[in-house]
């Protein structure tokens, strides 16, 4: 199982972060021991001081492709969901200061949060899926997918061209503007279209 991440998906993001916004997706990835599934708790490294949740759509991924073209790209989930890509940003400024990769900064134990998938095969447009994060029971971000620079067909057209895509390969989509840093004692809830997706405990 492989984990993807798009990362300045959304303009308001780049533009907040000081990034340029992209002509191709920004892709990452993580390792599988960066889940966080069942509501676990999140532990804060001990080699950050500047943790920033992202909440994101995730699609699932059903079936086996390689570069699929965009067209036929909705065969290929039938499932959206909620994360978090937890992001230790004291970490990420250093190595994009030196041309490095951001691994360390976005693939650690723990950073990557998972909760509830809903169906969407039967629906006709995926441009509308409204989604957010509470902070201690205060919004601090709120997205819609037809915000996204790229669309969910177009990132698994993009992907799929380097990678071949599995069955349980998630791909993280982006995250909105309104990112920002987390404390131990900090709960996090996703929501999903106004339905509690994702609840994670900062420790």
């Amino acid at each position: 199982m492989k984990i993807f991440c798009i990362g300045r998906n959304y303009s308001e993001h780049a533009k907040e972060l000081g990034n340029a916004v992209p002509e191709d997706p920004v892709v990452f990835t993580k390792p599988d021991t960066a889940l966080l599934k069942n509501g676990e708790p999140f532990y804060l490294p001990d080699f950050s001081s500047d943790v920033h949740h992202e909440v994101e759509l995730v699609i699932k991924i059903n079936k086996v492709g390689k570069n699929i073209q965009e067209k036929f790209a909705r065969n290929y989930f039938s499932e959206i969901g909620m994360g978090i890509d937890f992001t230790a940003r004291d970490v990420q400024a250093k190595l994009k200061a030196k041309g490095l990769p951001w691994d360390l900064a976005k693939g650690f134990d723990g950073a990557a949060p998972l909760g509830n998938f809903i169906d969407v095969s039967q629906r006709e447009s995926l441009q509308d899926i409204t989604f957010g994060l509470q902070k201690n029971k205060a919004w601090v971000q709120q997205g819609n997918s037809n915000d996204m620079i790229f669309s969910f067909e177009k990132i698994i057209a993009f992907v799929s061209s380097y990678f071949t895509l599995k069955v349980g390969d998630l791909i993280y989509t982006g995250t909105p503007a309104g990112v920002g840093p987390v404390a131990i004692g900090d709960t996090l809830e996703a929501y999903l279209e106004n339905e509690l997706a994702l609840t994670c405990e900062v420790k």
